[in-house]
């Protein structure tokens, strides 16, 4: 099945804006940007991604434990998920891996291979 719906969950809205125009209008998916965590775990469900995109560091709640949370959905169990960091050393990335992520993109991250890096991803499924 090939990717067509991702849900990206970001606090930064220049970064959102970015990813939008390289996932949407460059890529072609079918976007739902969230703000943060909470927003996320309203509208996952409903919109049903086939991949998440999610910032480690945001306040209230941070991308790990979005991903946990997300998690205790039962249609969102098995939803690849890719975190997108400025924090990329060699035990945090382990951390992001061994807590469920298909893949972790460094921040800054280049828009107009984003779409392509995240179904290189989600084919390795």
């Amino acid at each position: 099945m090939d990717l067509e719906r991702i849900m990206h969950v970001e606090d930064d809205e220049s970064i959102r804006a970015v990813a939008e125009i390289a996932l949407v209008d460059v890529a072609g998916f079918e976007l739902l940007s969230c703000d943060s965590g909470q927003s996320a775990l309203a509208q996952a469900e409903d919109f049903a991604p086939q991949l998440i995109l999610l910032d480690v560091m945001m306040p209230q709640m941070d991308g790990l434990q979005t991903l946990l949370a997300l998690r205790q959905i039962p249609s969102l169990t098995k939803v690849p998920v890719v975190f997108m960091t400025a924090k990329i050393q060699q035990a945090e990335k382990q951390r992001y891996l061994d807590a469920g992520a298909v893949g972790i993109i460094e921040k800054p991250f280049e828009p107009m291979q984003l779409g392509d890096t995240l179904r290189r991803l989600y084919q390795k499924q």
